[in-house]
């Protein structure tokens, strides 16, 4: 079923208490395909899953929260991953890694498009150069979205998903 979004359609600030969202989004991102390839056992108990829900402002985090009516539509964030703990679309320490994800129901509205907009800008105000993220070649719709707002191949990357777009470019 799809809610259509109208002007009642609210963007704030992640903070740092909204780890049960991000819980939820990656849980979601993680399960792009439709269907439960990753448990949230697995997301919990696994490092390399369970970073992806460890927002810290403190570490220079940000991110963005649509809600409609109370509700999460989608969320964006991003996160400063180190080496000791690289995330899938991991440059470099000085790169944060984003990840978006907007709710069954709510795809299609422009939502991704607000919130990506949204974390790139607040990335150049806050004077990062680059935002890196990973996305798998089959998920379409969201390589479409990343191209549009300049992402392309990492050439510092092992992995070809790991995409990065120079903020002074855009």
């Amino acid at each position: 079923m799809r809610t259509a979004v109208t002007g009642e359609q609210q963007i704030r600030a992640l903070r740092r208490t909204d780890h049960e969202l991000l819980r939820v989004a990656t849980h979601t991102t993680m399960n792009w395909r439709g269907r439960e390839s990753f448990t949230y056992r697995d997301l919990d108990s696994q490092p390399h899953f369970s970073h992806y829900t460890d927002f810290r402002p403190q570490r220079g985090d940000f991110g963005f929260v649509a809600e409609y009516r109370g509700n999460a539509t989608g969320v964006v964030w991003c996160l400063f991953l180190d080496a000791s703990s690289p995330g899938y679309g991991y440059v470099s320490d000085d790169v944060p890694e984003l990840s978006l994800c907007v709710f069954s129901g709510y795809r299609r509205q422009g939502i991704g498009a607000r919130l990506l907009g949204g974390a790139l800008e607040a990335a150049q105000q806050a004077g990062v150069a680059r935002v890196s993220l990973s996305v798998a070649a089959e998920n379409v719709a969201a390589s479409r979205l990343y191209a549009a707002a300049g992402f392309r191949r990492a050439p510092e990357a092992l992995d070809a998903g790991t995409q990065v777009v120079d903020l002074g470019q855009r």
